[in-house]
């Protein structure tokens, strides 16, 4: 490994500021050799381990943080992920033919979220699981436009929403509500994003759906796909808009009968992101969903701003709003592989509540140093958030509360 890397990180309409070591080099430096091995000269792997812990005073019976995904069970540390990833990545800026890659294996706690029907979602039954977050082939391609279409193929993270999966990505350990219950999390398909001016690049794709996987693994009998658009340097270069569509069946032939293939589920997100300052940044995301199967609606608006104090501490702030007009969308999942069998249709022990308009106020901080000797990142970050039903409701700690207070920290070391 050499030298240090400052760059701007642009996730999801976020400006992530990062500091990182080269990647490992893992075929050397081919630097002026030709052909493959030319071609294996930028070939590299990382790895990334990270846990934490979501406390909850109230202490519900079932051990479960109402509404939290990926800091589930209360009071308790767990390993969130233990990753690695092998990659060889494509320059959009190139006008030329270029192939890549991703190759992403994932074990934790987080990916008893993020199987694949008919891949991976049979092998565990603990709370630690091991799934391929990525493994998908990177085309650019030079055509219709000097920017070109990029391509991906294979299994791929959805692309929709602000938060993702890489907790460097994202601000804060928990997700909100819109990231967890009204976007997509994993596909088998294709990406495709035209860059047709630099203002304007369109996206589009096509897929299984959301989780599944092809024959009997998919749950119904029709794909999925994907139209959006991406505004880029807006306003000085400071404002980027990002906007995608989703629509198919995502119901299962189990639980609805044939209906299942024509009852469509339609996916709505925007979301904009400003660099006020160089250490001021907002960002704001509003998301619409409506499934014909379940009759059910979802709609919400999630606010963000991150400070930089100083050049390793950052102030993070998320506000959100989310409206579950049935119930039927936000559940806690009550064992380690329900929520992957209620894709199949399969009847699960999960905790509901009625329509309910959720309110969340989620504040921490992030401690990010650089440490060098190999480390391309070392992160804390401590947070506090309260969740409260606005509408009367009881949602949390067993039924009890209309509100819950929980507060955590979670550590990301990657190299």
């Amino acid at each position: 490994m050499s030298g240090y890397v400052s760059l701007f990180l642009a996730v999801g309409g976020f400006l992530l500021p990062v500091c990182a070591q080269a990647q490992v080099a893992i075929f050397g430096n081919t630097t002026g050799k030709d052909g493959f091995s030319q071609w294996l000269n930028d070939v590299t792997l990382v790895g990334q381990i990270e846990g934490g812990i979501m406390a909850n005073p109230a202490r519900p019976d079932n051990g479960i943080n109402f509404g939290n995904f990926l800091a589930d069970h209360a009071n308790q540390v767990q390993l969130n992920q233990l990753e690695f990833t092998l990659s060889k990545a494509i320059d959009p800026g190139k006008s030329e033919y270029q192939i890549g890659f991703t190759l992403e294996g994932l074990y934790g706690s987080d990916a008893r979220y993020y199987h694949l029907l008919g891949v991976s979602d049979h092998a565990f039954s603990n709370r630690y699981q091991l799934i391929p977050a990525q493994a998908h082939v990177d085309v650019h391609l030079p055509w219709l436009t000097g920017g070109g279409l990029d391509m991906q193929a294979g299994i791929l993270q959805a692309p929709m929403g602000v938060e993702t999966l890489d907790p460097t990505t994202r601000p804060f350990y928990t997700l909100a509500y819109t990231s967890e219950y009204s976007v997509p999390f994993e596909h088998v398909g294709a990406m495709f994003k035209w860059h047709v001016i630099p203002l304007l690049d369109v996206t589009f794709g096509v897929d299984t759906g959301n989780q599944t996987t092809f024959g009997k693994s998919d749950p119904n009998h029709e794909a999925a796909g994907y139209f959006g658009f991406n505004l880029n340097g807006l306003a000085g270069g400071k404002l980027n808009i990002i906007e995608l569509s989703r629509i198919g069946p995502e119901n299962a032939v189990a639980a609805f009968g044939r209906r299942a293939d024509s009852d469509m589920r339609y996916w709505n997100d925007i979301n904009a992101a400003y660099q006020v300052t160089d250490k001021l940044s907002v960002t704001g995301e509003f998301n619409y969903l409506h499934d014909e199967g379940l009759r059910a609606d979802t709609y919400s608006f999630v606010s963000f701003l991150s400070y930089k104090i100083t050049p390793s501490l950052t102030f993070n702030y998320r506000g959100e709003i989310y409206r579950d007009n049935t119930g039927q969308f936000v559940l806690s999942f009550l064992d380690n592989t329900a929520y992957m069998r209620a894709f199949s249709g399969a009847s699960v022990p999960v905790e509901a509540a009625p329509p309910t308009t959720y309110g969340a106020l989620t504040l921490g901080v992030t401690y990010r140093p650089t440490l060098g000797h190999g480390l391309r990142v070392f992160e804390l970050r401590p947070e506090i958030r309260f969740d409260r039903s606005l509408n009367g409701t009881s949602p949390f700690n067993d039924g009890r509360n209309t509100g819950v207070f929980t507060f955590g920290m979670d550590g990301v070391l990657g190299f």
